[in-house]
């Protein structure tokens, strides 16, 4: 047992860190009973998957977890301070070790969008032969920074922010389990703003759980109310951010002052991410996401400078790099906004995935043998160019969805003069 007076030197989140899948919190949709990762567990036929989500939602304990379950070999690197030698070192005692092992031993890489194309093609050929089954972990898309090839032979599994159900869990769990705050006399009167500032977060939850304990003298009892979580996270900003805790919320406000036309707010979050060590690629991509969601057609150069920002940023490097980024961002700032491209492939998706499955009509299909085109298809097609002004009213649409507009023009200048022109073409876009 913990002295009452001696305050533990490991993070309460690794002192609650779970052993098992009964212990692991949330994720129902990947581990609850029935779920595609918990019955691949529970067969004991793993295949290399990717965990791509948040900080603070389990990938690496889910990882530790795997391996134990299985009783495989466990591996672990990190691609920030990993190159192809660690790699090589580990594929050579993961050979060395076959003979013993129940199965191929498990290699949990963190971070893995880090590693460069020629680690990860390091990495392929250990992955094919069944040398290590890889689990990696990250918090960015991985189909941006992950090889095809490597991503091809892996499963993407999603992993979610942590609801508030979850985070009780975790909280109650704390406050009974561990040896040192169960010596604490400690009352939690609210719980909103601890729930709020971890956003979905365990591991800040628990961090956040902790300073505010310690904060109170040992001989006190710990009063925990909302007031109190705002008053000691302010106190201790900087022990609460030295890992990058902001990094979500810094991210949110860059991208929320360029939507709303402040370029001013826009390349002051950008130097506070860059301050802070983020990778500059990241920003980069945020960038290009933004240019097609929130400025779209309004301005359809944003995607070409946004494009060549990113390539831009990955061949030069910082800290000239800033100055590129700073570019970017102030014209995307300063751009007109539209997202009416995002809420045309949205309002088509809804539509697919609700299970439509009309089929083509038979003017569009394509004919490429006589039995097809005796059959009607590709017949009655309207080749546009072969009419004035290369245009020539037909349906382009399934049966049943005639005259459903999925592309509402925005109110700008740009999309002005597509309005008008779609107005002039098509009776559908007449109010």
């Amino acid at each position: 047992m913990t002295d009452l007076f001696s305050m533990p030197s490991m993070p309460l989140p690794e002192r609650m860190r779970p052993n098992s899948l009964a212990e692991f919190v949330g994720q129902e949709h990947l581990v609850g009973q029935g779920a595609v990762l918990r019955k691949m567990i529970e067969s004991g036929n793993i295949s290399s998957f990717i965990l791509w989500g948040p900080p603070g939602v389990g990938k690496t304990t889910l990882a530790h977890i795997v391996s134990k379950e299985l009783k495989r070999d466990f591996y672990t690197l990190s691609a920030i301070s990993s190159g192809v030698k660690e790699l090589r070192d580990v594929f050579a005692r993961a050979k060395d070790n076959s003979i013993f092992a129940k199965g191929s031993p498990i290699l949990f890489i963190d971070e893995i969008h880090r590693f460069s194309k020629s680690q990860q093609d390091a990495l392929l050929g250990a992955v094919e032969t069944g040398t290590v089954t890889l689990i990696g972990a990250t918090t960015e898309n991985p189909s941006f920074e992950v090889i095809t090839p490597l991503l091809s032979r892996c499963q993407v599994f999603v992993m979610k922010p942590l609801e508030i159900k979850d985070l009780d869990t975790l909280l109650e769990r704390a406050l009974s389990k561990d040896p040192y705050l169960h010596t604490r006399n400690i009352s939690v009167r609210q719980k909103e703003a601890l729930f709020r500032f971890s956003g979905g977060d365990a591991r800040k939850l628990l961090n956040i759980l902790e300073i505010v304990v310690n904060s109170f003298p040992p001989e006190e009892q710990v009063v925990i109310d909302d007031a109190v979580v705002a008053d000691r996270l302010q106190e201790n900003i900087s022990i609460y951010d030295k890992n990058g805790e902001m990094h979500y919320d810094i991210i949110s406000a860059f991208i929320k002052s360029m939507r709303g036309s402040d370029p001013n707010g826009a390349v002051y979050w950008m130097a506070r991410m860059l301050a802070g060590g983020e990778d500059p690629l990241f920003i980069a991509r945020r960038m290009l996401i933004l240019a097609s969601e929130d400025i779209g057609l309004a301005n359809p150069n944003a995607l070409l400078l946004a494009q060549a920002t990113f390539d831009a940023v990955h061949k030069i490097g910082m800290p000239e790099a800033r100055i590129i980024l700073s570019e970017c961002a102030i014209y995307l700032a300063t751009c007109a906004k539209s997202n009416s491209a995002y809420m045309a492939i949205d309002a088509a998706m809804s539509l697919a995935e609700k299970g439509d499955n009309s089929p083509v009509p038979l003017h569009l299909r394509n004919a490429p043998t006589q039995l097809m085109k005796d059959l009607g298809y590709s017949k009655d097609y309207k080749y546009a160019h072969d009419f004035e002004g290369n245009f020539t009213d037909q349906e382009f649409l399934p049966d049943g969805l005639s005259g459903t507009v999925f592309y509402e023009p925005g109110n700008n200048p740009r999309e002005n003069e597509i309005r008008a022109r779609m107005e002039r073409l098509w009776p559908k876009y007449k109010k």
